[in-house]
């Protein structure tokens, strides 16, 4: 397994993007070569050691198991409908049996403004265990499960460390945030899991593409030549980005849950050519810019199309019925509806009502919230609440309260401060990728704020995975030895004198407490996440900041 040494990696070897090697020609390691290609050019490009690690899938096989036990035991309690569940596994239920939601009550198509797939996703667990508490939530706690898989998986790419990896995984395991969401049939989670996954899948995009242009340059290719003949040749297997077309498959899905997700399209699309860029420019292309954009602004559209594919995909069911809402728009409303033009138009004008809906969403409720208070837990939700129950004193508590653990959540400012300033000073991919990350999650939300849009703390769960690694990322900072001396080998060990050793020590002390802390913290909060019975002392004891969590 990664050692705690490993684990240091965010801060010392950057894949070519620490302070002193952004600086450093290509030419400046020829004394030192492998495969006709200088070590500080493989250093740059050489990705994450992929190679199959069980050690590492032990430990991961842990903290998802772990994961996996606070999500589903005891999941169908409390019983019935709780908070927004009297919408989804309604109508998951209804496009289980007749494809599109439905209304009971009029007995007519129902007008719902959210796109089908994580309802789709709820009817699975429906079909499997039927219309209950156990079928509709099931879904979204194994989808929270295998949350914590990926971002353990992610993490550790990123971070090149078992030991941050798993980490990352944990920390996210224990958050009270994640942790109800993935136990309440709700779409968020699902959204979540698709901006995660599109994310790793970008991940592994960039260490791909790098690897092509490595193993391209052993086998002699000179990329400082102009046109093809500095370029990797094209073959199916490396040329085609199918990471990066996975990426766009799960924007899609996500898209497909709810249209938030939107915001990570533009962020994503930027970050695949601010690390092609940074590929070309580590390998000695000449005039990186303009490569990329001659190489890949084809691949973007076909990406660009594979998220709109994927997206109307999700409208099958509305699709290959005759009975979804709007779905006979033009026809019931005397225009001529040609087979396949005509479902596309009544797609489009359902989809421009739907946009008119959120667009002009302003009503009070007891539990909205705005953005700036999200971070400071400032006004969290009450899913459930019961005064009934034994817990051994004259009054109990039964609660279920959507806020995150506070320990970890009123860390992420100031860890969000240390990763612009790490970002900054190490010219680090992995920072600034985190921070835009964060910035897709957010920063929209404040735009609509200001217009009085109605909105709840459980929109900023696809920020969720990146501020978890942004708190990662300075832990691993702070287990950081003291960079070489200057003049030292490149790629040399850093020192191991006793001040090092010692900095290492303390680092993975502080990092250490830390996460026990948290999961202290998480513990304590524990009866709240899941609706335990508690005496009524025990819960006061819990609301924190008083009338604001209740």
């Amino acid at each position: 397994m990664t050692t705690a040494a490993t684990a240091q990696a965010p801060a010392i070897t950057n894949e070519g993007a620490g302070p002193k090697e952004e600086h450093e020609s290509p030419e400046a390691g020829t004394a030192d070569q492998r495969g006709g290609v200088a070590d500080v050019v493989r250093r740059r490009l050489l990705p994450f050691d992929a190679r199959l690690d069980p050690y590492s899938w032990l430990a991961t096989g842990v903290i998802v198991v772990i994961a996996g036990i606070l999500r589903l035991v005891n999941l169908d309690k409390p019983k019935g409908l709780i908070f927004d569940e009297v919408y989804y596994p309604t109508d998951a239920w209804d496009m289980l049996h007749r494809g599109v939601e439905w209304d009971e009550k009029s007995n007519g198509p129902a007008y719902v403004v959210h796109p089908p797939l994580g309802k789709w996703m709820i009817a699975l667990g429906e079909m499997v265990y039927g219309n209950n508490e156990m079928g509709w939530r099931i879904s979204g706690a194994l989808i929270g499960t295998l949350s914590v898989l990926i971002m353990v998986r992610v993490a550790r790419r990123m971070f090149h460390s078992t030991v941050l990896g798993c980490t990352a995984g944990l920390l996210m395991a224990l958050d009270g945030f994640h942790l109800v969401l993935s136990r309440i049939s709700l779409l968020d989670i699902f959204l979540m899991f698709f901006v995660l996954a599109a994310f790793g899948a970008l991940v592994m995009d960039r260490d791909a593409r790098r690897r092509r242009w490595l193993r391209a340059m052993e086998a002699g290719l000179d990329p400082s030549q102009p046109g093809k003949a500095g370029r990797p040749s094209f073959d199916w297997r490396t040329g085609v980005p199918w990471w990066r077309l996975l990426c766009a498959v799960m924007i899609g899905c996500a898209l497909g849950v709810k249209w938030s997700a939107i915001w990570f399209v533009p962020v994503f699309a930027l970050l695949i050519v601010w690390w092609e860029v940074g590929a070309r420019r580590s390998a000695g292309v000449q005039r990186p810019w303009r490569d990329t954009v001659i190489d890949e602004f084809g691949w973007l559209l076909l990406a660009g199309a594979l998220i709109l594919i994927t997206y109307t995909a999700t409208w099958a069911g509305w699709f290959a019925t005759d009975t979804g809402y709007f779905r006979h728009w033009l026809r019931d409303t005397g225009h001529s509806e040609p087979p396949v033009w005509g479902a596309i138009r009544n797609l489009l004008h359902y989809h421009h009502e739907m946009y008119k809906f959120h667009s002009t969403l302003d009503a009070t409720h007891q539990y909205q919230s705005w953005p700036w208070q999200w971070l400071l837990l400032g006004r969290p939700i009450a899913f459930y609440w019961s005064g009934d129950g034994n817990c051994g004193a004259s009054s109990c508590a039964s609660h279920i309260l959507l806020v995150g653990t506070p320990l970890l959540w009123w860390s992420f400012i100031p860890a969000l401060g240390a990763l612009a300033w790490f970002g900054i000073a190490r010219r680090d991919w992995r920072a600034g990728a985190i921070l835009l990350g964060v910035a897709a999650g957010l920063l929209p939300w404040f735009y609509f704020a200001m217009h009085g849009r109605t909105m709840f703390a459980f929109y900023a769960l696809p920020a969720q995975p990146f501020l978890v690694l942004a708190v990662v990322y300075v832990l691993g900072a702070i287990m950081t030895p003291a960079p070489a001396p200057a003049g030292a080998t490149p790629g040399a060990a850093p020192p191991t004198d006793e001040s090092s050793s010692d900095r290492r020590l303390i680092g993975a002390v502080v990092a250490g407490a830390y996460v026990l802390l948290v999961a202290v913290c998480f513990a304590y909060f524990y009866p709240i996440y899941v609706g335990q019975v508690i005496p009524y002392d025990d819960w006061s004891a819990r609301m924190w900041l008083g009338s604001r969590w209740i």
